[in-house]
């Protein structure tokens, strides 16, 4: 999420002399700590090091080891650098990703025009397609510290609150809708403690970030919001659906009547009314509840997708077609998404997660 960074003092690495502020706990260039005794409780998959991401589906976690170059795809070396072309290998925390299940993927991504990946995504699902998907999204604010640490904490607590939950109501259709909004609530607030529990008690811009989650189960779709990270349905013989309303003043000022293209992209486009942190207002989401009774895609997706094409029927377009050209595929879809962002100039982070019911 675009933001202006607080004003901070600049000052060396004393590992390997990039720039850092005052305010940083580690160096995005080289993951040196610099404030010793203040690490985060999630790691933040932001250093040179191989850290683990964890699977969804019960197994256990897994090395997440380097790709190759995304330059030239030539063999990244040992001591970090392409043997074929030379250039530094990406950190994992700037492009990785997730599938549980072969019919649920998510795919997360620095873009090209933000020093570090903001963006977070955790998702789980059942093996059987269509039966149970969970999907995770949030986006740290680029104008408050230590947003990246906070959002991959925040996306992973709501994902495990959601993944424990299995409650069924009273056996009617409202008392279930009624059990699952009360798990996506659970998970905000899960959510929002982890974004607490990565601030600093004196930190003079708190980390914050957005919030949007989906449960599908049997045929019952929710989604929740806070901020303006995005869910939508595109069914492949009905319309498609935003599932989400942003709570951001482009938002507002798209229901007094403004041009959506205008408000989307005016001067205050990207400044949102509600988030999870610190500071924030109120972390409850807004949620909508959609019976879901035919073959299509579940997509969730932060702003550095919808960005380039926002209205629900267009990014359907794009959706199927980009599907068509892989297969059908999740991850394949997913990935060849954010490839696609990228073209359009990358200009934030960019996360895409899909569910192919069948």
């Amino acid at each position: 999420m675009d933001a202006a960074m607080t004003s901070t003092t600049r000052t060396d690495c004393p590992s390997c002399g990039e720039p850092v502020s005052d305010a940083d706990l580690y160096c995005e260039s080289c993951g040196a700590e610099l404030q010793p005794g203040a690490t985060p409780s999630t790691p933040a998959l932001d250093t040179d090091t191989e850290p683990t991401i964890e699977l969804h589906t019960g197994a256990p976690a897994e090395a997440f080891t380097p790709g190759p170059c995304r330059s030239c795809g030539g063999t990244v070396g040992a001591d970090g650098y392409c043997e074929t072309c030379g250039t530094k290998a990406s950190k994992p925390r700037d492009h990785f990703s997730e599938q549980p299940a072969p019919w649920v993927a998510a795919v997360c991504d620095r873009g090209i025009r933000h020093s570090r990946n903001e963006d977070a995504v955790a998702i789980a699902a059942d093996p059987e397609p269509g039966s149970r998907a969970l999907l995770v999204v949030c986006d740290g604010v680029s104008s408050s510290l230590d947003s990246d640490v906070a959002s991959l904490a925040a996306a992973r607590a709501a994902r495990d609150v959601l993944v424990a939950g299995h409650a069924q109501g009273m056996g009617t259709e409202s008392s279930r809708e009624a059990a699952v909004i009360a798990r996506l609530n659970a998970a905000a607030d899960a959510a929002s403690d982890a974004v607490l529990e990565n601030t600093s008690p004196d930190s003079p811009n708190p980390a914050s970030c957005t919030f949007v989650a989906t449960v599908l189960e049997a045929g019952l779709l929710v989604a929740g919001v806070v901020g303006d990270s995005r869910a939508y349905w595109f069914p492949d013989d009905a319309e498609a659906v935003g599932l989400t309303v942003d709570d951001s003043w482009a938002a507002e000022l798209i229901a007094t009547g403004v041009p959506r293209q205008q408000a989307e992209t005016g001067p205050q486009a990207h400044a949102i009314t509600r988030w999870l942190g610190k500071d924030a207002p109120d972390h409850t989401p807004r949620t909508t509840t959609l019976r879901v009774n035919g073959p299509g895609w579940l997509l969730v997706c932060s702003d550095g997708l919808w960005n380039y094409c926002s209205e629900a029927a267009p990014l359907a377009d794009l959706v199927r077609q980009t599907a068509a050209a892989h297969g059908g595929e999740p991850l394949a879809t997913s990935s060849a998404l954010v490839d696609w962002a990228n073209a359009q100039g990358g200009q934030d982070n960019i996360t895409v997660a899909l569910a192919r019911l069948p």
